[in-house]
């Protein structure tokens, strides 16, 4: 039985000290006001905000009054809330409000620590928050630029875009420049994140970040590849560059045309006339179950040989013969007949302008018809006009 009582009393000696802080922090009560950065530097003429929290514990709500003593002659001190000056606020029990404070240095400044107090004072609790604000000479320009996807994918008729933050770490607004490292060829261009006017430089303010778009169009007879492109931005001085990479795929491009290049053919009515055609790849991955197809006038007739291609690598051309047959009622004239390459992934055609020519038989029927047409007329005339 004694060793049972002397495990109890073990026991509650060692929980006690472990609870007691937890109850200790539960009677934190105040108003408070708080800062990341009590002490920041400046620059004479220049404009610099410091975020700010206004913290209720435990305290019933109520309108604070918000003021800055200790401003110097010339200063002027702001207290933003949600971006515009606010003279009070009013935190919820156990949350917090954010402020801003917004001072402008004047340019005729001394170089020295200026002391600012920030004070919240409630009908009942009050909070000091001492800030000092160091003017000195200018710190260097300094810029950095982060890009969301670096990498992207694509054939070489697609748009590439990438979204990229430059951020303006320097203690003044910069006016940043925009360039891009991109191979011979590549098109590019910048606009804002959700903009479409280009740019070629963009101002940003001290110690605040841009999101900005480049958009890159490679070659359309670029060979599949990985492709580096940059992002250099600078200012004063100062230059960030981030790398980016174009991982390009293959894509077939068909072409059809005939082997002599001309799109015009002479036809006889009734009868085939060969055509030779030229399909080529002129893209950079390999074209796939090309079918040769026309489109030509009712009762007109066209047939390929071969009527498929399996494949056909880049820069290879291969001949079809194409046999045209109009139609036997096709009067003189000029027709147009297009021809069609369609692949997987790709496809072309061409237009032939057909011109037609009707069989020298008909012609000489058509003459012998006239010939009997004028000796009936003629006859006619000397039969019947002695009467």
């Amino acid at each position: 039985m004694p060793k049972v009582l002397w495990a109890i009393v073990v026991i509650a000696c060692v929980a006690t000290p472990v609870m007691a802080p937890a109850a200790e922090a539960g009677n934190v009560k105040g108003l408070w006001l708080t800062t990341d950065y009590p002490s920041i530097a400046a620059r004479a003429g220049a404009t610099t905000t410091l975020k700010l929290k206004l913290q209720n514990d435990q305290l019933p709500p109520e309108p604070v009054a918000l003021s800055v003593d200790g401003v110097p002659p010339g200063w002027k001190a702001t207290i933003l809330g949600g971006g515009v000056p606010v003279a009070a606020a009013m935190p919820e029990s156990n949350s917090s409000v954010p402020l801003s404070l917004r001072v402008d240095v004047p340019g005729d400044a001394t170089a020295a620590a200026h002391q600012f107090t920030v004070r919240a004072k409630g009908a009942d609790q009050s909070a000091d928050l001492p800030i000092d604000i160091v003017v000195g000479r200018d710190l260097p320009a300094q810029l950095a630029v982060r890009a969301k996807l670096p990498s992207l994918q694509g054939s070489p008729s697609s748009n590439f875009e990438y979204e990229f933050t430059v951020t303006n770490s320097s203690d003044k607004d910069l006016l940043v420049k925009l360039a891009a490292d991109a191979p011979p060829g590549f098109q590019t261009s910048f606009t804002e994140a959700y903009g479409t006017q280009e740019l070629s430089a963009i101002p940003i303010e001290a110690g605040k970040d841009q999101d900005l778009k480049l958009k890159v169009q490679p070659p359309t007879d670029v060979a599949a590849n990985d492709y580096p492109v940059a992002v250099v931005v600078s200012a004063e001085g100062a230059t960030a560059r981030t790398e980016l990479t174009m991982q390009i795929t293959g894509q077939p491009q068909l072409k059809l045309s005939s082997d002599s290049g001309r799109l015009s053919v002479k036809a006889e009515a009734g009868h085939a006339t060969p055509i030779t055609l030229v399909v080529s790849n002129d893209g950079s991955a390999s074209a796939r179950d090309i079918r040769l197809s026309g489109s030509d006038p009712s009762d007109w007739k066209v047939e390929f040989q071969p009527s498929t291609i399996q494949e056909l690598a880049p820069r290879q051309k291969v001949d079809i013969q194409a046999l045209l047959t109009p139609s036997v009622k096709a009067i003189a004239g000029d027709y147009m007949s297009t021809f069609r390459a369609s692949g997987k992934d790709d496809s072309t055609s061409a237009d032939f302008r057909i011109t037609v020519e009707t069989s020298t038989l008909w012609g000489m029927a058509g003459v012998g018809i006239i010939a009997i047409a004028l000796l009936v007329a003629v006859g006619a005339v000397a039969r019947f006009g002695r009467r």
